[in-house]
């Protein structure tokens, strides 16, 4: 692209008072990892790319499905069932073809983490899972990479810029904010509790401010501090984030240790002994002696119809274990996470008396397993 090329494409940005061609020449310089092209990764990447970010990685390991398009919005229904890096790419390639892209079809995981975080100057965090989460921060911070963070549910969004070099010291980390990860079941996400879809756009559009903000050293950073965003009434409210020290030991110190750490398992707290999957569970319907419990809120869907069955939501569970006549209670859930929770509770009421099982992978794989069988 010659210099008259440049001008044209990035007017806009050149003319801005405080911005201009210094600003832009460091967003062609510089390269940024996105972890996650869903929601918040498509706005996210849409914006960096318009930008004129010379260098860009994305992770995913995802391909795109129907239930995607309603926010993801560089997807379309063609590309159903491919790899949403590959997908993205071939997008924003069109968008601006002048952008390095280096994608990396593939689970981030303990073990790849720092071959792949280390590549990058600035890591932006847009998974939607708490393992990925506190494995991405704690990367971060050993290797001492700026990390802009954003989460969503339901209506809410939230988000912060981590780990950035301010006054020769390293700002606030996001085990500084959440230092251990939630409880299985306490909080859900996207495709449990459910998204509005304009509200990845509109975070992970701050999201890629952020980012800019960071390489061209414009405005002020979310630094230190967590905005949140709600879209129901638009109210915004920011909360300060105090460094703790013994957050920091809870960090591995050596790639080798961050290796050896299981972030999966950090991040579930429950451990199912008597998961069932698909067949089993058709054959327990089948039996009509075996209490059937969805532990799903009762406005969730989709709603089942299938199949008899009691509904007891998992956080009064316990308040209802008299509708619990039968010796065998199957739970399932959404995903499986609040059944394996709500067996947990069960086992520890009624130790051996009654047997207790959860449905592996929910009832939307379940329902998809149906599907492939009709």
């Amino acid at each position: 692209m010659n210099n008259d090329q440049l001008y044209e494409r990035y007017q806009r940005q050149l003319i801005l008072k405080g911005f201009g061609a210094e600003a832009q020449q460091k967003l062609l310089s510089a390269s940024v990892l996105v972890i996650g092209a869903g929601g918040l990764g498509c706005p996210l990447l849409q914006y960096l790319v318009a930008a004129g970010v010379g260098s860009i990685g994305i992770v995913d390991d995802d391909v795109v499905a129907l239930s995607n398009l309603h926010r993801q919005v560089l997807y379309n229904v063609q590309m159903i069932g491919r790899p949403k890096v590959d997908c993205a790419v071939e997008v924003l390639k069109q968008l601006n073809p002048q952008v390095r892209f280096t994608v990396y079809n593939e689970r981030l995981t303990n073990k790849n983490a720092v071959s792949i975080l280390s590549a990058f100057d600035i890591i932006v965090d847009g998974s939607d899972n708490f393992a990925t989460r506190y494995l991405v921060n704690d990367a971060c911070v050993l290797l001492n990479k700026p990390l802009v963070y954003g989460a969503i549910s339901q209506y809410e969004g939230q988000l912060a810029v981590f780990n950035v070099l301010l006054n020769h010291e390293r700002s606030t980390n996001y085990r500084d904010l959440f230092p251990h990860p939630p409880k299985e079941g306490e909080v859900l996400n996207c495709a449990e509790a459910g998204v509005l879809g304009v509200l990845p756009g509109i975070i992970g559009s701050m999201m890629a401010n952020e980012t800019i903000k960071l390489i061209t050293g414009t405005g002020t950073l979310l630094a230190n501090r967590l905005l949140t965003y709600n879209t129901l009434n638009n109210q915004t409210y920011e909360l300060e984030i105090t460094a703790i020290a013994d957050t920091r030991l809870l960090i591995p110190a050596t790639e080798a240790v961050l290796q050896q750490t299981d972030y999966e398992m950090l991040c579930s707290s429950t451990t199912v002994m008597n998961e069932i999957n698909t067949t089993q569970f058709n054959s327990m319907i089948a039996d009509g002696s075996v209490a059937i419990v969805d532990v799903r809120e009762k406005d969730e869907l989709p709603v089942i119809t299938a199949f008899s069955h009691l509904q007891i939501p998992l956080n009064s569970l316990q308040q209802h274990t008299a509708w619990l006549t039968e010796d065998t209670i199957v739970l399932f859930c959404l995903s499986g996470k609040r059944s394996a929770a709500a067996a947990k509770q069960l086992n520890e009421l009624f130790g051996t008396s009654k047997k207790i099982y959860s449905l592996k992978g929910g009832i939307q794989q379940w329902m998809q397993q149906q599907k492939q069988t009709v």
